[in-house]
């Protein structure tokens, strides 16, 4: 793929972040999550691609834009798969606390795995402990693992977890090895790249978090040498049939991150809309905003920090840019 398309798509991303980031502590997550998906939609019809949504909003019936399935680009090559979260933590947005962000990965076709939106058992980390995890051991196992790996006392490993009733036990179990916790309100994407990502304060994710989020994840760590293994976790029935229909035949099935985010030409781009543990959120001025996005290419390993001034158009709302 065309190594221009990491910095193509680090504007789709922007023109998310700025757009949902105006309605940071409103309480309105319905129409901040439509600001991120109707800007990154129409910063779409500008990149040079044939891309299908294999994560996206949801179902073409449940979504307006940005749906599974729905094709995006301006061109008939390259085909890409593309896994979008226009707004990832719209609660964070809603009530003006951390780690949203807009976040987009891409991949030659088929390299992305079709998730269904259930929930996902997670485990990420670095790649010096890549061999390491492994979610079919016990969670002190994996943390005594890691440690070693790092050269840690297990007192010295960081564990980032969702803070989540669900996950009461685990906090439990964590605390019980001695291993610190730093427990997050939303946002296992970023903090699953962090964990991979040198003088960031953690260092393993665990836990249940978003199966499509999972995917978005793996896709990242794959371009930074991380690690990740998950395995889906369905509410229902309907959940159950609904991965069985997209392909995912053993529910139980664990998966390595090379089976969530297959092939050597992946890219990742993500934007912070608030601060967080990976990326500032948006500032805005009087005559524009500043943004802070981090793009990752898998084939060269390059990793970019971007920081960005956007000047918006006299007379305009701050939803429309100056591209």
């Amino acid at each position: 793929m065309d190594r221009n398309l990491a910095l193509e798509i680090v504007r789709v991303t922007e023109a998310a972040a700025l757009a949902s980031a105006g309605w940071v502590g409103r309480g309105d997550g319905i129409s901040a999550d439509q600001a991120a998906v109707s800007a990154m939609r129409e910063c779409f019809d500008g990149i040079s691609c044939r891309g299908i949504v294999v994560i996206g909003e949801g179902e073409r019936d449940e979504a307006p834009m940005l749906f599974i399935g729905e094709q995006v680009g301006n061109s008939e090559a390259p085909e890409v798969d593309i896994a979008v979260d226009p707004l990832e933590c719209t609660n964070s947005v809603a009530y003006g606390r951390p780690n949203a962000l807009a976040v987009i990965a891409i991949g030659p076709k088929g390299s992305l795995l079709h998730a269904p939106d259930t929930y996902m058992e997670k485990i990420a980390c670095g790649p010096e402990a890549s061999e390491a995890i492994d979610l079919n051991q016990t969670v002190e196992e994996n943390i005594g693992r890691v440690a070693e790996c790092l050269g840690y006392k297990i007192a010295e490993l960081t564990v980032v977890i969702l803070d989540r009733e669900r996950h009461d036990h685990l906090v439990s179990r964590v605390r019980k090895t001695g291993a610190r916790i730093h427990l997050i309100p939303d946002g296992d994407v970023s903090s699953a790249i962090a964990a991979a990502m040198p003088n960031t304060g953690v260092n393993l994710l665990m836990g249940i978090g978003g199966a499509p989020e999972g995917v978005l994840a793996a896709a990242a760590l794959r371009c930074v040498g991380g690690a990740m293994q998950a395995r889906l976790v369905p509410r229902s029935q309907e959940e159950r049939v609904r991965a069985e229909q997209m392909g995912i035949e053993d529910i139980n099935k664990v998966f390595n991150i090379d089976e969530l985010a297959r092939g050597n030409e992946l890219m990742f781009a993500a934007t912070g809309v608030t601060n967080g543990d990976l990326l500032h959120g948006v500032m805005f001025r009087k005559d524009g905003a500043t943004t802070e996005s981090l793009v990752l290419r898998q084939q060269s390993g390059t990793r970019r920090l971007i920081k960005s001034e956007h000047y918006f158009k006299p007379g305009h709302p701050v939803t429309i840019l100056d591209q």
